[in-house]
């Protein structure tokens, strides 16, 4: 599938615009991640984008139709690409029992809940713009501090991080922080709220 018809499945499934932010910001991270490990920046941003679409309609995770299951069998339903089912597999691997072990997939893992803390850190700022955070060093006092965002595993981002072979605070945290900022307008996070 190509982007457009990503998109178009994560919009007739996903009605929350918080939840389409958060597909719109993995995908930007998935292709800035493509970019330096030599991936194909379409398919990690497919796999990006649509890691979630099914969500809003199947939260229970513990259903055997819950996420990710619906969603990985309507992706093979559509004949969608085996490399994007299993990268969408392996970031639930403690309910799929798909490890992450490619490149990509690893990436799926290291940066699906670090765009969700990102988000956090953007939206407690007084401007609610993701461009204004300047200094890792501000992010990193908001992880150290564990009631903010306190549904963040911070340790599977931490682990996910290593497992890629990248530093989380000079080298993780700013491609992905940057990836964002690049999309600012798109995930609702340029200051707009603030108003």
């Amino acid at each position: 599938m190509n982007r457009a018809e990503a998109w178009q499945l994560v919009t007739e499934w996903t009605q929350s615009e918080s939840l389409r932010h958060h597909m719109q910001a993995v995908e930007a991270a998935m292709r800035a991640y493509a970019r330096r490990l030599g991936g194909d920046e379409q398919q990690w941003g497919i796999a990006g984008l649509i890691h979630d679409f099914d969500y809003e309609k199947y939260p229970d995770m513990t259903a055997p139709e819950g996420h990710p299951f619906t969603g990985l069998r309507v992706l093979r339903e559509m004949g969608e690409d085996e490399a994007i089912i299993r990268t969408i597999a392996a970031h639930a691997a403690d309910r799929t029992g798909v490890q992450p072990t490619t490149p990509m997939e690893k990436t799926l893992v290291a940066v699906d809940e670090l765009t969700g803390f990102l988000t956090a850190v953007a939206l407690v700022r007084p401007s609610k713009d993701i461009r204004d955070i300047t200094q890792i060093k501000s992010v990193r006092n908001k992880w150290k501090d564990r009631s903010f965002a306190a549904a963040v595993n911070r340790e599977e981002i931490e682990h996910a991080a290593a497992a890629l072979g990248v530093d989380l605070w000079t080298e993780h945290v700013p491609l992905v922080l940057d990836a964002m900022k690049a999309i600012a307008a798109d995930l609702g996070l340029d200051g707009r709220a603030a108003g």
